[in-house]
C-alpha cells in the first residue's frame, strides 16, 4: 500500500474533484462555471500531489513546451468564456503531455480482470 502525506491526500481530492467538475461539465452542454472550478481544482490538485517544483518541472520541460501552451492556453480559454475551444485546446494539449503514460496505463488495465479481457480481443489487441 502506498503511504500518502497529509498534503498529497489533500490534492487526490481536489483532483478528484477536478475530474468531477470537468465531467459533470462536459454532460451539462460545456458549462463555463463547472469547467473553470474543475480546471482549477484539477491543476491546484495535481500541485498538491506532487508538488510545485515537480510540478513546474514536468509542464516546462522544453520538449513539452508544446503540450503545455495547449493544455494551459485552453484552461485560460474556458476562463475567459469559450468553453468549447477550451476543452478542444486542452484535450489536445493532455494527450501530448500524458502520451508516454498511455503504455503504462493500457498494461496496468490489461492485468484487471474483466478490463483485461477485452483488451485482449482480436481486434482490439492490435490497436493498443
Amino acid at each position: 500500500m502506498i503511504s500518502l502525506t497529509d498534503t498529497q491526500k489533500i490534492g487526490m481530492g481536489l483532483t478528484g474533484f477536478g475530474v468531477f467538475f470537468l465531467f459533470f461539465g462536459m454532460i451539462l452542454f460545456f458549462d463555463k462555471a463547472l469547467l473553470a472550478i474543475g480546471n482549477v481544482l484539477f491543476v491546484a490538485g495535481l500541485a498538491f500531489v506532487i508538488g510545485l517544483e515537480r510540478t513546474f518541472r514536468f509542464f516546462f520541460q522544453r520538449h513539452k513546451v508544446k503540450a503545455t501552451g495547449f493544455f494551459l492556453g485552453g484552461v485560460f480559454v474556458v476562463l475567459i468564456g469559450w468553453p468549447l475551444i477550451g476543452m478542444i485546446l486542452e484535450i489536445y494539449g493532455f494527450f501530448l503531455l500524458f502520451r508516454g503514460f498511455f503504455p503504462v496505463v493500457v498494461g496496468f488495465i490489461r492485468r484487471v480482470p474483466i478490463l483485461g479481457s477485452l483488451l485482449n480481443l482480436p481486434g482490439i489487441r492490435s490497436t493498443t
